[in-house]
């Protein structure tokens, strides 16, 4: 089965690629960035974002946003990572929260797919906390700074395991498991 995934991100066109395989989905990619709304709500980000890509490609196809909710921050920045990520980057994100005690994180995937009658949701959650200093490569925006429940690594030096344990990999087989059952 083939599926049209639209992101201006090759790394998450990637991870989509390699998760999706195992259950006989080919991720067909078109690697244009949509303008994404600048809020909080995610479900308004992820339907504003998948019509504007429907509306290009004319198929059925998804999108999905990705964004961390620090508990210190009472969620923040959620839908608004992206914006608070590029004004940062690793070295001061991370020193933001270098002397405060609860740097609790959780990492939420929220995919959009359009079959050209409805719109689905499919989510996944990965819990962590923010790592003092950057670890690993900084090419994927926060997978230096994150290191998820029960590990002691990044998901930068986590390398093909974050594939395992993400929250995009508990989103994406949501998703699989909908179009494997005849979901349109």
């Amino acid at each position: 089965m083939d599926i049209r995934f639209i992101s201006g991100n090759n790394y998450k066109i990637n991870e989509a690629k390699l998760i999706l395989k195992d259950s006989g989905i080919n991720v067909i990619p078109y690697n244009v960035k949509i303008e994404e709304l600048q809020t909080n709500e995610t479900e308004k980000l992820i339907r504003d974002k998948v019509l504007k890509a429907f509306s290009l490609i004319g198929r059925p196809l998804f999108v999905e946003h990705t964004g961390l909710y620090i508990k210190y921050l009472n969620g923040f920045p959620g839908g608004l990572t992206q914006i608070f990520w590029d004004a940062l980057e690793a070295d001061k994100f991370s020193e933001l929260f270098r002397g405060i005690g609860n740097k609790s994180v959780t990492a939420k995937t929220t995919i959009g797919y359009c079959d050209g009658n409805n719109i689905h949701y499919f989510y996944g959650e990965t819990d962590g906390e923010i790592s003092s200093e950057p670890r690993g490569n900084r090419d994927f925006q926060w997978d230096c700074i994150f290191i998820p429940n029960g590990y002691d690594k990044t998901f930068a030096e986590l390398g093909d395991l974050k594939n395992v344990i993400s929250m995009r990999r508990i989103a994406l087989s949501s998703f699989a498991s909908h179009l494997m059952k005849g979901g349109k």
